[in-house]
């Protein structure tokens, strides 16, 4: 089995983010809904906030077990603390939040007002939380084992692709320098050509000293 780098962590958050993203919105989607739409939206919302409270749980425990073992300096560190301090209570606020919705759901109640603003409160604490993750990763390069080489990929400049262009142009020499052979070959054969031709066209032609010229 592949070595999963740096844990569980990203892999769980994504679920844990998509789900409760998800049950936030379904939620209010069904309490300015009616009839089958309410009913079918509530049942999709309430499984969204259960799972994604579930994988926020995995999500928290591995994250602090990747704030115990990534390699980070004091800057990063400060940075991983605030992503912390973010999603504890984040998770502790969905978590709670479910057992409401299934608490509620088992007496047969539909969800309230207040109950509605905790998922809204929730899901503002969910992006910060999720902004301050994406951070660690793409500003502090925490939990990768290596960066990328940014001089020797310019895509302003397209140094990525010198190479490339290196490589068609010697391809196109090639591809030149025997139509030019051609060229001198049929010139030699047809004989040499009036300087008025050459004038018209503008193709090589061959003068009678033997050197090629180009117009």
């Amino acid at each position: 089995m592949p070595e999963i780098i740096p844990n569980w962590h990203p892999i769980f958050v994504h679920f844990s983010v998509a789900l409760l993203s998800l049950s936030v919105l379904v939620y209010w989607l069904s309490h300015f809904s009616s009839g089958t739409m309410q009913r079918e939206s509530a049942i999709v919302a309430r499984w969204a906030l259960w799972l994604g409270a579930l994988a926020a749980v995995f999500t928290g425990v591995a994250g602090i077990v990747a704030y115990n073992s990534v390699a980070h300096d004091t800057t990063s560190h400060l940075a991983m603390t605030e992503h912390r301090n973010w999603a504890l209570p984040t998770i502790t606020l969905f978590v709670l939040l479910a057992a409401w919705s299934m608490l509620q759901h088992v007496k047969g109640r539909t969800v309230n007002t207040m109950f509605l603003l905790g998922l809204l409160l929730a899901g503002g604490l969910l992006a910060s939380t999720a902004w301050h993750g994406a951070e660690l990763v793409y500003r502090y390069g925490l939990g990768v084992m290596s960066l990328p080489d940014t001089d020797a990929h310019d895509h302003a400049g397209h140094a990525h692709g010198e190479s490339d262009h290196a490589h068609d142009n010697q391809a196109g020499g090639g591809h030149h320098g025997a139509l030019d052979a051609a060229d001198m070959n049929a010139d030699m054969d047809n004989g040499p050509m009036t300087d008025g031709a050459n004038a018209q066209d503008g193709r090589r032609h061959t003068h009678d000293d033997g050197h090629d010229h180009q117009h």
